[in-house]
């Protein structure tokens, strides 16, 4: 884990806000952490999202929030089954909202409004049903480059 970006409490509170998040839907919802990434965000989130293996869920529904800390960058994404109901705008708006957080410094203030709304978002197409089960660890995972 990385001490020099995030506490262990509060990757506790980021955990905690992904698993409620989850109590209301089928989604899955990753943070990862990493010091850097490549000139492309969106690449190294794409990957990570792979290596995660987000893209095996049952509906398709996961989504990654990806951050490179030391090069100020971070990306969303959301796999095929989310991506076909979310308005085109949806993660511009949440990024948009994570950049103001993180401009503040409030990292871990962006990141748990961030995974609520998109929570909020997979609650309207992938509600919880009673089969649904945890398909994905809620850890915040870390990168070897930290």
């Amino acid at each position: 884990m990385s001490q020099t970006f995030l506490t262990q409490q509060q990757c506790e509170q980021i955990e905690a806000a992904i698993a409620a998040a989850e109590l209301n839907c089928s989604g899955e919802i990753r943070v990862h952490i990493d010091k850097h990434c490549s000139a492309n965000v969106l690449d190294d989130a794409a990957h990570t999202f792979a290596k995660l293996k987000m893209h095996q869920t049952k509906l398709r529904n996961g989504v990654l929030f990806y951050l490179a800390y030391a090069d100020h960058k971070f990306a969303v994404i959301g796999d095929k089954g989310i991506n076909a109901h979310v308005p085109a705008n949806f993660w511009d708006d949440v990024c948009a909202l994570m950049e103001n957080k993180f401009r503040e410094g409030n990292f871990v203030g962006g990141l748990t409004e961030a995974i609520q709304i998109c929570g909020n978002k997979l609650k309207e197409f992938f509600p919880y049903t009673a089969d649904d089960e945890n398909e994905l660890p809620n850890e915040v995972s870390f990168g070897t480059n930290n």
